[in-house]
């Protein structure tokens, strides 16, 4: 309970958080950032890592001159891209076992089953499309890696997703994060990115759940 209790605070704080990784760690805050990118997109089992507010609070803070708006551009771009690609590959290698099995250590199956679904439902646009969808944006490689989608199209899909998607909510953050309005309102901000966010995943699963019932 502790434990979920300092995470939420983490999320509801992340400006707070932030600032004080750059008051300790100086420059060092980029390579941070970009660990954590890296591993939410790249590693099936981290699908609870901050994304979306993560970067917004980066770009916020980037306003403030704390950190250089560009570079985070560029480094969490890059972050994303080979996150994903590293999924990717982890799917292509150990997807076709892991769907085989009723039980897997360390992996939330139905997680990955919804994500099944929702890549047969948009095709190779669910690269882009999960890059704004938490837990879905973690799966969507893995699911890539095991089907017949192509590197080279993934590769497509996967580079135009992580520019996409890094610099939204890095500029929304730099341009917006400091208004007054949202500045003294930062958690309530946050919740509204992470339930914004969530909201496709909550219709898919309804629209499953009366699709099931008709059947």
């Amino acid at each position: 309970m502790e434990i979920f209790a300092s995470v939420v605070d983490i999320f509801l704080n992340l400006d707070d958080y932030l600032s004080t990784l750059i008051k300790d760690y100086g420059t060092w805050t980029y390579l941070i950032l970009f660990i954590i990118v890296f591993c939410e997109t790249g590693l099936v089992v981290t699908p609870f890592l901050p994304g979306d507010s993560l970067l917004f609070a980066a770009g916020a803070l980037a306003a403030t001159g704390a950190m250089d708006p560009e570079m985070l551009f560029f480094l969490l771009t890059i972050a994303g891209i080979l996150g994903d690609t590293v999924n990717y590959h982890i799917g292509q290698y150990f997807g076709p076992k892991v769907f085989n099995k009723e039980n897997v250590r360390f992996l939330n199956k139905e997680h990955l089953e919804r994500t099944h679904r929702f890549y047969e439902k948009h095709g190779g646009k669910t690269i882009i499309i999960a890059r704004f969808i938490p837990i879905i944006r973690t799966f969507a490689p893995f699911v890539a890696g095991v089907g017949t989608m192509t590197y080279w199209r993934f590769l497509f899909y996967n580079v135009i997703g992580a520019i996409i998607w890094v610099s939204s909510f890095v500029y929304l953050g730099y341009y917006f994060g400091n208004l007054p309005v949202v500045k003294d309102n930062f958690s309530l901000v946050i919740v509204g990115i992470i339930i914004i966010s969530l909201l496709p995943i909550v219709i898919n699963f309804v629209q499953a759940k009366r699709n099931a019932k008709v059947q």
